[in-house]
């Protein structure tokens, strides 16, 4: 049976939470004494107003979350927060169109960095900082946050935390799991602070340097500058950013045991973090040769432009630097490949993740070696750890429903009207929650242009993107609602 009770009491308490991340932009907007104030007043009284009735219809509700309950609330925090996150744009006329308002919403909180502003400098101050915040808000994710509070409700947090958590991995750091939520979120805390002093120090503006600092902690995109980060001109800010996109794209857990156990002998022999930083360092030797050969930058300039280009793209953080469009086409094809990978799973970003591609590398390796050796018994290791028959089994899965995903969207999009390359870029780029894609949805260009339910079709694919597949794809299974 599943709690709905419970579920309602989560959802209302949830509004509560993004009511008071609302009353942060009231803040905003009274300082700097814009337009959009009523707007953001308007909002936070209509979320607390939805919020209360749903508390209350879970005043009763049995203290407890199956794991049924845990996928029906992860998915709908997402659409939930994102409805309700739209109303600034809307109600503040910036953006009318309620389609557009969605997408602008579940673009920041599933941290994909898709955007349909054509004139991002043009928004209030209050506006600006909304769309940050909606991403740092998403990227270690609303349940994460959630699970750290659940306690007052007498309930753990252990179903929310296995819907939520990103790749087929996600260690716990503290045997409890409330416990680890906090810390996690502490360490997500504190590189953000980090990130702003650092680019403060680097002559950004207080408000950029924070903005651009939960985006990028996020791994999510959203600047407050049409031209992204190449709008400041600063190698300094280039390298700082990369530096956090990369630190953002590690295991939490990982980050935990360096920064507060200092373990680096675990750090260092983790597979995944290896196969992460092998990745980057090739695919930026790769576009630094290219950018070499035939473009007229210099060494420095290539490695800056091509290391921030795969990082951004790795990481699913989506800041842009160059037009890449300008470079030579097996360039911006590479795009397309360096998207697919993703960073670390239990991290912020979005992707494949690098563990599954580690976990199918070695079962491939395996393949060849059973077909010369067919008796032999081959176990896939990673970080010295077998790899269970099960886990092995969801990582193929998980890869076939990927790809199926991609050429159903593909074709789909081709249907209502987009061309053969803009219909893939789309569609990789929501369902890898990267931003930035090629063709029409290029790094010079926003979604704007999109018909309507080719973005209708990109909020469905964000959405299952930023949950990993099949948190909500298990939802549309007709199994999953019967009563047991």
């Amino acid at each position: 049976m599943i709690n709905w009770r419970m579920i309602s009491k989560i959802m209302g308490f949830l509004l509560f939470i993004e009511a008071g991340f609302l009353s942060l932009c009231i803040g905003i907007s009274a300082f700097y004494k814009e337009a959009d104030l009523s707007s953001f007043i308007i909002s936070t009284f209509i979320t607390i107003f939805v919020g209360i009735p749903l508390s209350y219809a879970g005043k009763r509700a049995e203290r407890k979350l199956s794991r049924k309950d845990g996928y029906i609330v992860v998915t709908f925090a997402w659409i939930i927060f994102s409805l309700f996150g739209m109303l600034p744009y809307y109600i503040s006329g910036y953006i009318p169109n309620i389609t557009n308002a969605f997408f602008e919403t579940m673009s920041g909180f599933t941290t994909t960095g898709a955007s349909i502003l054509d004139n991002i400098e043009a928004l209030p101050h209050g506006l600006l900082f909304w769309r940050s915040m909606t991403q740092w808000i998403g990227g270690m994710g609303i349940v994460i946050f959630t699970i750290a509070v659940l306690p007052i409700f007498g309930v753990g947090g252990i179903q929310l935390f296995a819907a939520e958590a990103t790749g087929p991995k996600f260690d716990k750091i503290t045997p409890r799991i409330d416990e680890t939520a906090k810390w996690i979120w502490t360490i997500y805390f504190g590189l953000t602070i980090a990130a702003t002093i650092l680019l403060m120090a680097g002559d950004m503006p207080l408000f950029d340097s924070i903005c651009h600092a939960m985006s990028t902690t996020a791994t999510g995109g959203f600047s407050t500058k049409q031209a992204s980060i190449a709008a400041f001109n600063s190698p300094y800010i280039e390298y700082i950013i990369m530096i956090f996109m990369f630190l953002s794209g590690v295991n939490f857990s990982l980050l935990y045991l360096l920064f507060l156990k200092g373990s680096f002998k675990r750090l260092f022999s983790d597979t995944e973090l290896r196969w992460y930083a092998k990745t980057i360092l090739l695919f930026t030797t790769i576009v630094t040769i290219g950018l070499l050969l035939t473009s007229p930058m210099e060494l420095e300039e290539a490695f800056r432009k091509a290391s921030f280009l795969v990082i951004s793209l790795q990481t699913t953080c989506g800041f842009i630097t160059a037009d890449y469009m300008l470079w030579a086409p097996p360039l911006w094809m590479l795009t397309t490949i360096i998207t697919y990978c993703g960073a670390c799973a239990g991290s912020t970003s979005g992707g494949i993740k690098c563990i599954r591609a580690v976990i199918m590398s070695r079962i491939a390796k395996n393949e060849f070696k059973h077909i010369l050796h067919p008796n032999a018994v081959l176990p896939v290791k990673v970080s010295g750890f077998s790899i269970s028959s099960t886990t092995k089994s969801t990582v193929l899965s998980f890869f076939t429903v990927f790809v199926l995903l991609v050429f159903i969207g593909w074709f789909t999009m081709m249907c209502i009207g987009l061309n053969f390359d803009d219909a893939y870029s789309v569609v990789i780029s929501s369902l890898a929650n990267v931003g930035p894609g090629i063709g029409m949805c290029g790094p010079a260009f926003s979604w704007n242009a999109l018909p309507d339910a080719a973005k209708w079709l990109s909020i469905i694919y964000m959405l299952i993107g930023r949950l990993e597949l099949f948190t909500v794809l298990l939802l549309l299974s007709p199994t999953f609602w019967k009563k047991r």
